[in-house]
């Protein structure tokens, strides 16, 4: 028998509640048994209707890379932070500026990046992306040495609200980095909680790649052929 529209959209509403993260349509076509399963166009009419119910709510239903989830909209993020008591990390520059590169240049090497930022990588940096799921190792570049080349994740889209790499931000919308002063958290194990991101995902992705990073770093990160001369850094952030 069929499933209704309303109970359909209920248990689409309820499946991303519950699941903590995003899930795509043949996932929740799977939460249906053969003889109710709705065709895959009606599942995707339950989405788009509640996503305009949404619109006006506190939370919104967002396609990332890995499907459709249900977040808190980031103009509520000021007062939804205050459920945490313990400020969240802020990310290093150094970090900042090595993912902004692995995302826009992608594959690259260690080497590469070392050539761009000027500076050493800190093994810690590769491997505390590698651990947060950001980044993965591609290949091996075809020169002597056969270096490891870098790529971004699934899980990099998903967390900064990206179905594809295409939409990250231009460095047009990159240019007033240093104004941003963002602070982005590593989540506690075990401790949920509520992924906040705006419905456009362009601002939300250019703070996230870009808090305290250099410009000419970032240029370097969206031109391949930019020749880059970048300051001094500070000791601690190597």
């Amino acid at each position: 028998m069929a499933v209704k529209t309303m109970q359909l959209r209920n248990i689409i509403e309820a499946a991303l509640l519950a699941a903590g993260r995003p899930l795509s349509i043949d996932e929740l076509m799977a939460l249906f048994s053969d003889a109710e399963r709705p065709e895959r166009a009606r599942v995707r009419e339950a989405l788009d209707a509640l996503q305009k119910e949404f619109s006006e709510r506190g939370i919104g239903l967002k396609e990332v890379a890995s499907g459709f989830r249900i977040q808190v909209k980031q103009e509520l993020a000021p007062w939804i932070a205050r459920l945490w008591e313990e400020r969240p990390a802020r990310y290093s520059r150094a970090l900042l500026e090595t993912l902004a590169l692995i995302a826009y240049r992608q594959p690259i090497t260690r080497g590469e990046i070392e050539d761009v930022r000027g500076v050493t990588v800190n093994p810690h940096i590769m491997r505390t992306l590698q651990e947060r799921g950001w980044i993965r190792m591609l290949g091996h570049r075809d020169v002597p040495g056969h270096p490891e080349m870098f790529g971004t994740t699934r899980e990099f889209l998903d967390y900064f609200s990206l179905q594809s790499l295409d939409e990250l931000p231009t460095l047009a919308a990159l240019k007033d980095i240093d104004s941003l002063n963002v602070e982005l958290d590593f989540e506690d194990e075990g401790v949920p909680r509520p992924v906040v991101a705006d419905d456009g995902g362009d601002s939300a992705t250019a703070e996230a790649l870009g808090a305290d990073a250099d410009d000419g770093i970032l240029r370097a990160a969206t031109d391949a052929h930019a020749p880059v001369s970048e300051p001094a850094p500070d000791p601690a952030e190597r």
